[in-house]
């Protein structure tokens, strides 16, 4: 047992195929890309968002009290780790998202805030304005901080202080986000 949930991937594999068991088994004829694309959407929703608050309200807040000798271990294994399904999450998310309400019929309505789209459209534009954050702000700054790309001692502080402005940002519109995606009710 220990071996099994030792393997993420194997983790993984078997609650994907739960997954597939329980929606063929509850709603075999109800399996449809749209349901198959919400699922997605939470899935990678709740990772995007999962590691945006375990950077802000864990791993940011901490590094301060983690000894200097041990700091390397953030910024060279777990920071970039995490960065990195932070980064895919936020995009797959937005494009799932999409989705949904393409095969929904309302991406238009939605995308130009109309009528009883509008809810969800403003929540749509916040997830897109911060997925554009962790893409074109977090994560060029964060591979300065990390030295991923050189940068200079000043640049890094910078840049530290930009990615975490861009991160606060995210954390700020999370919850507004949120609040439109429970509050549509399609329509």
């Amino acid at each position: 047992m220990a071996k099994f949930f030792g393997n993420l991937n194997a983790v993984m594999i078997v609650s994907l195929l739960l997954t597939v068991a329980v929606a063929l088994g509850l709603h075999p004829g109800e399996v449809t890309a749209n349901s198959v694309m919400r699922w997605a959407h939470l899935f990678f929703g709740v990772l995007w968002i999962g590691l945006l608050y375990y950077f802000n309200f864990v791993q940011v807040p901490q590094m301060p009290n983690i000894p200097d000798e041990a700091k390397p271990a953030v910024s060279k294994h777990i920071a970039p780790a995490a960065l990195f399904y932070f980064r895919w999450a936020a995009l797959f998310t937005v494009i799932t998202g999409l989705l949904v309400a393409y095969l929904s019929g309302y991406v238009h309505q939605a995308m130009v805030l109309q009528g009883p789209y509008r809810m969800i459209g403003i929540g749509m534009w916040i997830a897109i304005i911060m997925a554009a954050n962790v893409w074109f702000i977090i994560w060029p700054n964060q591979k300065k901080v990390l030295g991923i790309v050189p940068a200079e001692a000043d640049a890094k502080a910078a840049a530290g202080k930009m990615a975490m402005i861009a991160s606060r940002t995210n954390t700020l519109l999370s919850l507004p986000m949120f609040y439109t995606m429970v509050s549509f009710n399609g329509g």
